[in-house]
Order: C-alpha cells, then structure tokens, then sequence
C-alpha cells in the first residue's frame, strides 16, 4: 500500500500521476485541479490521446444544471442516451482550457448550465484518482487523459526516472476503500476540565495514517451508569476553537461534556470529520457559497460532496476497544443512532442537546432540520432573540 500513500501525497503536491490497471485496462495520467499548476497542466495536455478530461462527481454535474438524463454521451457512454446516476462524470474539456477556467467548472457556484458539453462516465482509473482526492480531503475533482501507445513510452522512462510515480488501481483501492476502520490506540493522559476534572484523553490512529480521533473519557469507569452516555462529536475548528456563530457545533460540545459530567461520567468521541467530512478547506469553500445564498447541504454539492460524507465506522470501532456496547446517545442526528445500531452498539436511550439560535446560525439549523432530518424542530421554533432581528 506504501505507493498509493505516496500517490495521495503526490497528488497533494501538485504532482501528476499515472494511473494504471493490474487487468490491462486503459491508464491514465490525473493531477488534483486543487492543486494543479501550468507546468502539471502542460505535461497531461501534451501527454496521451490529446484529449483532456476533467472529472467529478454527479453531484456536481448536477448542481451545474446538467440533468444527466440530457447529457450527450461519448466515448463510455450507455448508449442509450443517458449516463447512470450515481457515477463519476468526465466533462471533455476544449483545447486552451487553463487551470482558472478548470477551476471554476470543479468548484464555482452560478456558471451556466452545461447544455452541450460533451459527458462521459469516467473509467476506472479516473474513477481511483477521484478517490484518492476524497481521501486527501482535497476538492472531488481531478484532470485526466487517456494514456495511448504513442506516449506510454515516455511516460514509462518519467516512471523509471522517479519523475512520475505509477500506481495501480487495486493499491489505490486498498487504501481507499477498506471495508471497515482499523484503529491503532497511541497514547493517553489525564487532562482536567472545566466540565470535568476528572477526564482522560485517549488518541487513537487511523493504521491508514489519514486521520487521528480522540476519545474523552469522562469520570471515573468504576462510576458509570448503564446505559452510558456518549456523545458523537464532528470536529469543528470555527464553532469548536473560535466560537463561530455560523453553526451550533461548539455549544453542543461544551453541553455535552457537561451533560456527561452531570450524570457522572461517560464518553465523547472527537472525531476528525470537519465539515461533515470534507475537510476544512472545503468547508471554507462552501461557506463562501452559502453567501450566495445556497444552504450547506447544496454547497456542499456545488462542490462535489455529498448530503453528508461522514460514516460512523469509525466510532463504533473506539467504542469497542473501550468495551462499551450499551449507550446513551447524546445527539439531535437520527443517523448516528442508525448507524450505531447497526454497528452492534445498543442505543437503550436518546438525549437532545440544543446550542442557541441567532440570525447567523439560523439557515444552517434549518437546514439540519428540513434537508437532514435532525430533531432540533424545538430549536427552529423558538424566536430570535429581540436584539438579534432575523437577516434579509
């Protein structure tokens, strides 16, 4: 797996990959539009078939207002006129296209519709780079072309002279698509609260290296009740560190280090998912969206994400290895919940917890309400605070 890790930090220097499949399948040559330069665009232009593709996900191709059911087909296409849902699209780019311009069409809210652009769904090699982006946090959207006899050549010589790092689909996959989390438990103290003095901070690894969760552990074992409560906690670095007023995240975890402290102890588990998983870079890139009037979860779109990327695997693993199988949830998410209980964790109870309501916060909860499905319909129906009058 050590090349598709190299890959993924490749791909985040900028640096051009080749792509290429163990059964013989077609290769290709793919850098990160998020991190493309003029040089990396110029070695993929005058590399392979000549054609250049820029890759995304449909939610993207979507949110442009190109119905895939009217995109026109090329190259791996159905052939029946549409393209299946669900699957990563290739847009044929025009020759000239620069970085900018590429860009705009990953990532920028409010271009036009793509009526005419010519669609393809992207081959599997493609399909592997978009994944390594994903797992690098980095935008869902790469450049690619197809690898012909006439160049592979050459790029083999860049391969032997280490200028240009080949990696295969399936050690991509490896490192990608792992069913299930692997934890490695690193280190631990005790760290005094103020909700909480007695607490201790566990730190576990992902084996991957990608990512690093903690998990608090709240008052003394010997004193917890059953069920325990525990709290499933998405890092937040602006509502979390700064107090940000766009979002409830940073009151919900200082309530819920108190409510577990008030019932005599139990667990939080941090985990790294900010921005509902899409990294905080992403995240920023979607809050400048939602100026433009757009809620979180079709920013999140515009960009190429999903709803909501975050899987619990990763919670339910911390939990077994501190040998809790019988919780009470503290969360306002009916998909925690689902996603616990079909984990093997028993949820016995559920608790809500509320931040407060301001004009800034506001569309973001709403959102949670009406697009996810979250039990905060309490928190949307109170009134605004009076010197706090509802924004235009």
């Amino acid at each position: 797996m050590h090349k598709a890790e190299r890959a993924l930090f490749d791909l985040r220097r900028g640096r051009a990959l080749h792509i290429v499949s163990s059964d013989g399948g077609p290769a290709s040559l793919v850098a990160s539009v998020e991190e493309l330069r003029p040089e990396t665009l110029d070695l993929l232009t005058g590399s392979g078939s000549g054609q250049l593709y820029l890759v995304v996900t449909h939610h993207r191709i979507e949110s442009l207002g190109a119905g895939l059911g009217g995109a026109a087909p090329h190259g791996n296409g159905t052939g029946n006129g549409r393209l299946r849902t669900g699957r990563p699209i290739r847009l044929h780019l025009k020759p000239g296209t620069d970085g900018e311009r590429i860009l705009a069409l990953a990532s920028a809210p409010g271009l036009p519709p793509l009526n005419g652009t010519r669609l393809s769904e992207a081959g599997p090699t493609e399909v592997a780079a978009l994944s390594l982006a994903r797992a690098g946090r980095l935008l869902p959207a790469v450049v690619s072309v197809s690898v012909d006899p006439e160049s592979a050549e050459t790029l083999d010589l860049l391969v032997q002279k280490g200028e240009i790092l080949q990696v295969d689909i399936d050690e991509i996959e490896m490192l990608t698509n792992r069913p299930g989390i692997l934890l490695t438990h690193v280190s631990e103290a005790p760290v005094p609260l103020e909700a909480a003095e007695v607490a201790r901070f566990i730190l576990f690894r992902e084996t991957t290296g990608l990512r690093e969760h903690v998990a608090i552990l709240v008052g003394e074992r010997k004193d917890w009740s059953d069920p325990l409560p525990v709290r499933l906690h998405s890092a937040c670095l602006t509502g979390d560190l700064f107090g940000s007023l766009r979002c409830d995240c940073g009151e919900q975890l200082r309530l819920g280090l108190q409510m577990i402290a008030e019932s005599g102890g139990g667990v939080l588990l941090y985990l790294a998912q900010e921005g509902r998983s899409i990294g905080l870079a992403n995240k920023l890139r979607a809050y400048s969206i939602q100026e433009r009037g757009l809620d979180t979860v079709d920013a999140d779109c515009a960009l190429g994400f999903g709803a909501d990327e975050r899987n619990y695997d990763v919670a339910i693993e911390m939990l077994r290895h501190l040998e809790i199988g019988r919780v009470e949830l503290l969360t306002n998410n009916p998909e925690k919940v689902r996603a616990l209980e079909e984990g093997g964790v028993e949820v016995a109870a559920r608790r809500s917890l509320h931040g407060e309501l301001n004009r800034h916060n506001l569309p973001y909860v709403s959102a949670k309400v009406h697009r996810a499905g979250h039990w905060l319909g309490d928190m949307v129906s109170r009134p605004l605070p009076s010197s706090d009058p509802p924004s235009k």
